[in-house]
């Protein structure tokens, strides 16, 4: 069985840039006499690299984790148990395998709705908290973009973007990161011991598979 996925950020770049934006003021325009100076940022990777982001994204882990196991234990015990219906086949009367085929699916069931409504709740919770680091992260790109000199910032998130080629030298999200942290205070996660498994990717809680 696999082991059942916690989420990290969720990366729907498109509500997340529109609460950005409608929680922080817009930079002013102003008229520019000079050639456009133009830079590009990987926003959605931004805010969760951040070390805010990536402390908000392992407390919500640990805070889920426990029901994570429950969900496992409880899909466990459902495919034991149809495994344990499965091997004693003719040895059981018809109404017991009936009484034991409904428990299983009234357990089937309850794992169902477990793992939909911790579903939910975990992506609020991180959809929550990405929006908050963004609206922020959001302000440092214009504070940033302000002091650089730069006319325009065109975020490269979106598979879908209209940038064609950008040199490495207009890229600000590394820049941008180490702004946000050192104005956050927050300090860098502990790194990992080597051999250690790779952080999860950003996502959402499985549902676990249904018991054979």
């Amino acid at each position: 069985m696999k082991r059942l996925h916690g989420i990290a950020f969720l990366l729907a770049s498109g509500l997340v840039l529109s609460a950005a934006a409608q929680t922080s003021p817009a930079p002013a325009v102003t008229a520019s006499t000079g050639p456009a100076k133009i830079a590009v940022i990987t926003f959605q990777a931004a805010v969760s690299q951040t070390n805010e982001g990536q402390r908000n994204f392992t407390d919500i882990e640990k805070k889920y984790d426990p029901k994570r196991q429950q969900l496992k234990a409880l899909a466990e015990e459902i495919d034991t148990s149809t495994k344990q219906l499965q091997a004693q086949g003719d040895k059981l009367t018809n109404a017991e395998r009936a009484s034991k085929a409904k428990t299983i699916d009234e357990k089937k069931k309850h794992l169902s709705r477990s793992a939909e409504e911790a579903q939910k709740d975990f992506q609020q919770a991180m959809q929550q908290s990405f929006n908050d680091v963004a609206s922020k992260v959001y302000e440092v790109v214009a504070s940033y973009a302000q002091q650089q000199g730069y006319t325009l910032v065109l975020d490269v998130s979106q598979k879908q973007n209209p940038v064609l080629y950008a040199s490495d030298s207009t890229n600000i999200t590394k820049a941008v990161i180490d702004a946000y942290n050192v104005k956050s205070g927050v300090p860098a996660p502990p790194a990992q011991p080597a051999g250690d498994a790779a952080p999860a990717k950003p996502g959402a809680i499985n549902a676990v598979p249904p018991a054979h």
